[in-house]
């Protein structure tokens, strides 16, 4: 800065300083209210073109960062955001000239460069001739209320695309049901279970608000319907850790395992007395990050064979994880029992 300019500024400080005890002198019990006060204030000299600040009380000072030298004798303007739209500055305008008397909201600038949201409301005081000598200026903090308005619009743009995601689903069940060649009971529980399946997967991440849910839990969810949850350690074995997945997958991979576990029951392992399933996973590095492979393999169930039309059921795990997590699901009917390989996105890699 020149020697100049600072000399500028410390006259301007001197003048601000002059009208502070010329207000104390005036409107002594004012001044003494409006430094005390909890609400954020400032009086600026109307008198000259940029409404330097006179006056700035203890909450101003803690609002924005600054201290009193600071602020006195500099432009009002000087601490409103860059990015401030030109109808907000001309409403300022008007409400410094006195033509615009309601408040309004704008964003005003931290010492630390960071950016707030004010309430502001500008009181013009005039001299007996009705000249505009002062304004009152007072702030009220609206940065908490912003955030909040913020993350209410993310939350039910959130839930909106949930429930688009959940009736496509719910859409996609529906139809194939009932192209299927099947009686109109046998397609009603096919929808029934279907939905169910994935209303449980809703259940568990409404527990933990959305945030996620972990492989161990998903698949009790997925086992429980069909009696062999409590009989897990005996017929059904897992090898992997609990592993958390986004709220995305697990609708996606609970649908896929309400598939495998139906079919394991009607047809494959679970069918008989003697057969198990074993279910791995662990993250492995790939070409475009991370991934998460899943094998579900049976074993000592009746024998297998390649069916002749591809089921809802397959269409389901190959197709809907597919589309939804941009993964890989080879389905291989071994005569010794079903083996499902799924590769997909590990959690925290992009999909």
């Amino acid at each position: 800065m020149a020697m100049a300019d600072i000399k500028e500024k410390s006259k301007s400080q001197i003048r601000a300083e002059k009208e502070v005890e010329g207000f104390r002198d005036d409107l002594g019990p004012f001044v003494v209210a409006a430094e005390t006060s909890r609400m954020a204030m400032i009086f600026t000299n109307a008198k000259v073109r940029e409404n330097p600040i006179i006056f700035a009380n203890e909450s101003f000072l803690a609002l924005t960062g600054y201290d009193r030298a600071e602020v006195l004798g500099h432009a009002f303007n000087a601490m409103i955001a860059r990015t401030t739209t030109p109808d907000v500055l001309l409403r300022l305008t008007q409400a410094f000239d006195g033509t615009n008397e309601s408040d309004f909201e704008i964003r005003y600038r931290r010492k630390d460069e960071s950016l707030f949201w004010v309430d502001l409301f500008v009181s013009p005081v005039r001299d007996r001739s009705g000249l505009i000598v002062q304004h009152f200026i007072s702030f009220v903090d609206l940065t908490r209320h912003k955030l909040e308005q913020a993350h209410s619009r993310m939350m039910i743009d959130e839930l909106n695309h949930r429930v688009k995601n959940t009736l496509s689903t719910v859409q996609s069940i529906v139809t194939q049901a009932l192209t299927a060649p099947s009686p109109i009971g046998v397609i009603k529980d096919s929808i029934v279970s279907r939905i169910f399946a994935l209303s449980r997967s809703h259940d568990l991440l409404s527990e933990e608000n959305w945030t996620g849910t972990g492989l161990h839990d998903l698949l009790d969810a997925a086992l429980q319907p069909f009696g062999v949850a409590n009989g897990r350690k005996e017929r059904f074995l897992i090898n992997g850790d609990n592993i958390r997945i986004s709220p995305k997958t697990t609708l996606a991979l609970g649908i896929a395992f309400h598939e495998l576990v139906t079919n394991a029951v009607k047809y494959g392992a679970f069918s008989n007395k003697a057969g198990s399933i074993l279910i791995s996973w662990s993250i492995k590095p790939g070409q475009e990050g991370d991934r998460l492979v899943l094998c579900w393999h049976e074993k000592d169930g009746p024998p297998v064979s390649e069916p002749t039309r591809k089921g809802f059921g397959s269409q389901v795990i190959k197709r809907g994880l597919a589309h939804e997590l941009e993964g890989k699901v080879d389905l291989d009917f071994r005569t010794g029992g079903v083996v499902c390989t799924i590769d997909i996105p590990a959690p925290g890699a992009s999909q």
